[in-house]
């Protein structure tokens, strides 16, 4: 435990801003900002956050896409003990309302682009700051006026109370943020949504402790040796709200004064052309975003030669996409493996040469896993399928507000407590962890882990369903397309698949809603009338296996 007991989630990031001032420690739209002015924008935004009462412990929502604001605002609410709360920006005022309420959140940050959202959820909630910004609030006023003279500067109507700031006037404070104790094991860090079993996305707390270890761990055992502290590149694409994303972000960004391009969006040309133009050395990406990139038409007008360590997560890389990309780039596709709730867990060591494929790495020193029998959770038997369970001396293991799915999620093995992942993985006699498949209850399109359960929860609201079962349809280019199998009630007219899926759009995030629908008079049921999602989902595999073969 030496070596993080101390250690808070803005420490390092401080060291390095003395260390290297100058360095550029973001680069955002062709906008650099340096370490030393990055990190007297967090001290301002951090004073200015408690001068409207913000204090150690109350939760602050950030419903933003990656930008400078995301960063400032992160870092500011852990200076100040503030409890973020991270949310994906394109969530519906109905996912945001059920966050904001089940997280007790005291202030939300958005964009004007979704304070329609916030504004549809003020009233009656426990909210009483609301700090808005626009996407290039922080970039020059050249670059804003370009980008508004092209029509790429995306702006929202903002029509806001007293409770209504906008982020910069916020900043407007002094660099002079309160000091704050705050117990690295107590005292959270962060608060983030996973999908629910039981439709609801559960809240996963994080102390400062879990959080540090893992970044810790990354920066000891998979950067060592391989990356430049003060002088290394690192490209951001996958969205910060991501435990995976973040935590790569601080270990081999702000934590070794290198420089981290922000990308917004992830548009495949802009990607490139910033690797080219920056020079970039590391990456991060989802299968779905490599496969992407090879598939763009203009890819190989590009230099992407500067590119040495390509890290992937999120799902299971396809051994065509790791060929190809050897092929085109020169490098291999390492893997990390993680969870919301367990933090990071594991990589592939890029000292022990070429990742094999479906190999996931070896977990992390503050990680120690197991693979189990699902039924009985006794060891599974050396090079056997097992389910993976993980265990840390720093994670917290509990749900918010969910005492149900914190007893089926974690599970007490000799003293221990261990998170249950789902899925399920083989590991060999050199420790290499190999996965194989995932619960039916989770699925995975284009990197996101989606509840299924969710989504059903929300079909099932709708007047004329009366059942539905969502599964993921394998597909090449993101991962598992979502599909529902839908009952309706027998005297139901006039409503069909557009329907449902609009009705879908209106209540979840857009990679959450299903690509199609299919009606049935019935779903399998278990005995005790638990939904059968497996077997349909073998369906769906023989179906396509089936097709497959006539073509």
């Amino acid at each position: 435990m030496a070596g993080y007991d101390k250690e808070l989630t803005f420490t390092r990031f401080e060291q390095a801003a003395a260390q290297y001032p100058a360095n550029s420690a973001i680069i955002f739209l062709g906008q650099r900002f340096s370490y030393a002015k990055l990190k007297e924008m967090v001290d301002r935004f951090a004073t200015g956050l408690s001068q409207r009462g913000i204090a150690k412990g109350d939760r602050v929502l950030l419903y933003l896409t990656n930008c400078p604001q995301l960063v400032i605002a992160w870092l500011a609410c852990q200076k100040i003990g503030a409890v973020v709360v991270l949310v994906s920006p394109i969530y519906t005022s109905h996912e945001i309302a059920y966050m904001v309420k089940d997280s007790g959140a005291k202030a939300i940050v958005c964009h004007d682009t979704n304070y329609g959202y916030v504004s549809e959820i003020l009233e009656g909630s426990s909210l009483e700051l609301v700090i808005t910004t626009s996407l290039l609030d922080l970039v020059s006023p050249l670059k804003r006026l370009v980008a508004a003279m092209f029509d790429k500067a995306p702006t929202g109507t903002v029509r806001g109370g007293p409770e209504t700031v906008w982020f910069k006037k916020v900043m407007s404070a002094p660099a002079n943020p309160p000091q704050v104790e705050l117990d690295p094991v107590e005292d959270l860090s962060y608060i983030l949504y996973t999908g629910g079993t039981t439709g609801f996305p559960k809240g996963v707390p994080g102390n400062h402790w879990g959080h540090c270890s893992y970044v810790a761990d990354v920066m000891d055992q998979v950067l060592a040796g391989h990356v430049e502290p003060g002088k290394d590149s690192y490209i951001a694409i996958n969205p910060l709200f991501h435990i995976m994303a973040l935590g790569l972000f601080m270990a081999l960004g702000l934590n070794l004064g290198n420089t981290t391009v922000l990308m917004p969006q992830p548009h495949v040309d802009a990607i490139l052309e910033s690797i080219q133009r920056h020079k970039v050395r590391w990456m991060l990406g989802v299968p779905a975003l490599y496969r992407m990139i090879l598939e763009n038409d203009r890819q190989h007008f590009y230099d992407l030669s500067t590119l040495k360590y390509c890290y992937c997560g999120g799902d299971v890389l396809p051994r065509e996409v790791l060929a190809r990309w050897k092929e085109r780039v020169g490098v291999p596709i390492y893997q990390v493996y993680g969870s919301t709730e367990a933090g990071h867990v594991t990589y592939s060591r890029i000292d022990a040469g070429e990742p094999q494929p479906m190999s996931i790495g070896e977990p992390l020193a503050s990680r120690r896993v197991k693979l189990v029998n699902p039924e009985s959770l006794e060891p599974s038997p050396p090079g056997e399928l097992g389910e993976l369970l993980v265990t840390s001396a720093f994670a917290v293991k509990y749900y918010l507000n969910k005492p149900d799915e914190t007893t089926a999620a974690f599970v007490e093995i000799k003293g221990e407590i261990y998170y249950r992942t789902g899925d399920y993985l083989k590991q060999d006699e050199n420790g290499q962890l190999f996965y194989v498949e995932r619960s039916a209850d989770i699925l995975k399109h284009k990197g996101y882990r989606v509840s299924a359960s969710e989504i059903e929860a929300v079909l099932q609201d709708h007047p004329i369903v009366i059942g539905a079962c969502v599964v993921g349809v394998p597909d090449q280019k993101v991962g598992e397309r979502i599909k529902a199998i839908v009952v309706m009630k027998e005297d139901a007219k006039g409503v069909g698949a557009t329907e449902l899926i609009r009705f879908c759009r209106d209540r979840l995030a857009g990679y959450k809603v299903p690509s199609y629908i299919e009606f049935r008079d019935m779903l399998p049921k278990s005995k005790v009338g638990k939904l059968l999602r497996r077997e349909i989902r073998d369906e769906e595999r023989r179906r396509q296996e089936k097709e497959k073969r006539a073509s």
